[in-house]
């Protein structure tokens, strides 16, 4: 049996499989459909023909556009947005002929991350806190916090802030005045990220 809030709108057309949980305030439109153990955290809003799981979890706040599946090996954090179209691997060697279920490597994309419309995001990956991934870009490798990523492959071209903006040289946010500065990792706020 699932488990769906109360105050969850789910669409008539829309399917959630035994063993899937929809938290409060979440929405799931149009012939979506939540795979079993997979769970959907609260406000997050799944768009028209989205497909997620199973064993799949979508984090608070997030908002997955029309057309994306996120498969088994997937984990969004809180606040994620995942633009139209975009698209998750599971498998790096695919065929249609060769079970490859045991192979399936995890992606984790981690809290206030953007996905363009039509990215590809290749299984195996972090994508760090913040980061932008434009429009199109192909994700192989690993993507630093506040990273702004294009292209294909995807590389860094400048960095973002917190609320998406693009930083100069100052790494000073031209929205919030938030500043920021390099790390390990990527960018670091000067006061530490929610």
């Amino acid at each position: 049996m699932s488990t769906v809030s109360t105050t969850a709108t789910i669409h008539e057309t829309a399917v959630i499989d035994d063993g899937a949980t929809v938290e409060d305030g979440a929405k799931v439109w149009h012939f979506a459909h939540v795979l079993t153990r997979t769970t959907i955290g609260a406000g997050s809003v799944l768009g028209q023909n989205v497909m997620v799981g199973p064993d799949v979890t979508v984090g608070k706040g997030c908002k997955i556009q029309n057309n994306v599946a996120v498969y088994k090996g997937v984990t969004l954090e809180d606040d994620v947005f995942c633009g139209p179209s975009c698209v998750f691997t599971n498998v790096l060697t695919p065929r249609a002929f060769v079970e490859r279920k045991d192979e399936f490597a995890p992606t984790l994309v981690r809290k206030g991350v953007s996905i363009g419309a039509n990215a590809t995001i290749i299984c195996g990956t972090t994508i760090g806190r913040y980061a932008m991934i434009g429009a199109g870009a192909v994700v192989t490798k690993d993507v630093p916090d506040h990273a702004l990523v294009v292209g294909n492959p995807a590389r860094r071209i400048g960095w973002v802030s917190r609320t998406g903006d693009r930083l100069d040289d100052s790494l000073i946010c031209p929205r919030t005045g938030e500043a920021y500065q390099i790390s390990e990792n990527g960018l670091v706020r000067t006061e530490q990220d929610d």
